[in-house]
């Protein structure tokens, strides 16, 4: 059971709400299921959530079976906010979730595994692939969404390359100092250990905080700082390359899903790998896209090489550090660090600091 400082009262609420209309007999011909995120539409993964996955679900299930299905939808924090989606889904609040692993550091601490080896691949296919390599490998990371959360995943959703959006203009790490950057979850360490002063963020409040200087900047990809505006206080956006990491997710209650019949299950599970796919093809496809739009609107720049090499160097340790604090706590971390950076090497990636996790 997952240890949580309140309850959800409001999610409790909800669900009550809704349960009359959750109707998934095999005898069913109309099933009603609800889906969300604490993210809003506009963050990518979130909006293909909404655009693709339910549409093509509805779709499918209407002319191959012999049931409807009808969503429930909870975006945006509606529902359940985006530390609460994990929880929400294992208690039926959402029969399925889509939410950032990094809201989850103490119940799936190593399904960041990518954001411990930064400065990785900026390809969002690449990046999924390395975690579809290193999940095949490695039970633990599927295996625990049932054995201990009363989910399924479903899929695993890659992002955009990170880079670093800002208010102010920098061309040297030593620039960043003392500076209040936003991230979220475990990449705010990428800040920490180059000496830059993590603020931990949610996407929700982006916008508020950087308008009201609660932070200077934001570790972000270009679909977000486009899509939520941020380019509006955020006025400089610089491809740094932290990488694109896979470190979110698509889960559905167990309960739920041994309650439908087994046609509408292959057929989620069937649209959900697509969407895996589709995600990262969309990221892929828009990155440089977003990037033009941003340069049409703010000053877009990419430093030196040596700027991104500095910036790694400054973080060689921390894989060990990562790997050796969850290898204590059970955890097949420095397995899974080794994996990934193997993955990496396989995709033809070449690290500017090659971390040796023993």
């Amino acid at each position: 059971m997952i240890n949580k400082s309140y309850k959800f009262i409001v999610g409790i609420l909800t669900l009550a709400l809704f349960s009359i209309t959750m109707t998934v007999s095999a005898s069913a011909e109309t099933i009603k299921l609800r889906i969300g995120s604490g993210h809003p539409p506009g963050v990518v993964y979130a909006g293909l959530m909404k655009n693709y996955f339910q549409p093509e679900v509805v779709r499918r299930v209407s002319e191959e079976t012999d049931h409807e299905l009808q969503w429930v939808e909870g975006y945006s924090g509606s529902i359940v906010k985006v530390n609460e989606v994990l929880e929400g889904v294992q208690n039926g609040i959402l029969d399925i979730g889509g939410y950032c692993f990094c809201f989850e550091p103490s119940n799936l601490p190593l399904h960041a595994f990518q954001v411990m080896l930064p400065f990785g691949t900026m390809s969002p296919i690449k990046s999924l692939r390395i975690a579809q390599s290193v999940y095949s490998q490695e039970p633990y990371l599927t295996d625990v969404f049932e054995d201990k959360f009363n989910q399924k995943l479903l899929a695993r959703i890659t992002d955009q390359g990170y880079n670093l959006g800002t208010t102010f203009d920098w061309n040297d790490l030593s620039e960043l100092e003392n500076e209040k950057i936003a991230g979220a979850g475990l990449n705010l360490n990428w800040l920490k250990y180059a000496g830059v002063t993590p603020v931990q963020g949610s996407l929700a409040t982006a916008y508020t905080g950087l308008t009201t200087n609660l932070y200077e900047g934001w570790i972000m990809f270009p679909s977000a700082w486009v899509n939520l505006k941020l380019y509006e206080p955020g006025d400089y956006y610089t491809e740094i390359g932290f990488g694109s990491m896979t470190w979110h997710g698509l889960t559905m209650n167990l309960d739920t899903m041994a309650r439908l019949p087994n046609d509408v299950v292959a057929i989620i599970q069937e649209v959900a790998f697509e969407y895996e796919e589709k995600v990262g093809i969309d990221n892929r496809a828009d990155y440089p896209k977003h990037i033009e739009t941003l340069k049409s609107k703010i000053t877009v720049k990419q430093l030196p090489e040596s700027v991104r090499a500095d910036w790694a160097e400054s973080l060689a340790d921390w894989p060990q550090e990562m790997a050796k604090e969850l290898d204590a706590q059970g955890l097949p971390a420095s397995r899974v660090l080794n994996l990934a950076l193997d993955a990496a090497e396989t995709q033809g990636y070449i690290w500017p600091v090659r971390y040796e996790v023993n």
